[in-house]
């Protein structure tokens, strides 16, 4: 019987914390059909059923969509990571206010670092899309366009507060 949603939660969070004891800790969940207050309560239940001593300071990282769609803003990025800084094709990129309706965000990404990597098609049947998809974010220099949408500017307003409240100096 699998276990409940909490409880698959709870055993993710031991699991990370003690597989890379941190201070801060991000929990991503995407909204998918619920609210963001409804995950970030089952983030928070989550925690609260953890062992004591393995209580580490988390954020939620809730995108409306999934994480994907934060990765849609820098076409260097994408060529970076699709091994082809050289690409001189145009890759389409959606408006950054329109992140959080794109149906399939990640399709759109995986696409655009096929295109990106200028394969023959062959070729592109062999790349390791995912491997190149999780590589965007180390490319992207300047996250500031992001602040215009809901999901990263709560995340970014949860960091700081988190910050304050633990008095981190930086």
């Amino acid at each position: 019987m699998p276990l409940p949603d909490t409880l698959r939660l709870t055993d993710k969070l031991r699991v990370s914390f003690v597989s890379y004891p941190c201070d801060l800790l991000l929990f991503h969940r995407d909204v998918d059909r619920e609210s963001r207050e409804k995950r970030v309560q089952e983030i928070v239940k989550a925690a609260n059923l953890l062992p004591k001593g393995l209580s580490p300071t988390f954020v939620c990282v809730i995108p409306v969509r999934m994480q994907e769609a934060w990765s849609l803003i820098d076409g260097a990025a994408i060529r970076a990571a699709a091994g082809n800084r050289r690409y001189a094709g145009r890759l389409r990129l959606p408006a950054v206010t329109c992140l959080e309706s794109i149906p399939d965000p990640k399709g759109v990404l995986n696409e655009l670092l096929r295109q990106a990597s200028d394969l023959n098609r062959r070729r592109q049947r062999n790349f390791p899309v995912a491997r190149h998809a999780r590589l965007v974010t180390e490319f992207i220099e300047d996250f500031s366009p992001l602040r215009q949408l809901s999901a990263f500017a709560a995340l970014e307003e949860e960091i700081s507060a988190v910050i304050q409240g633990n008095n981190w100096q930086f």
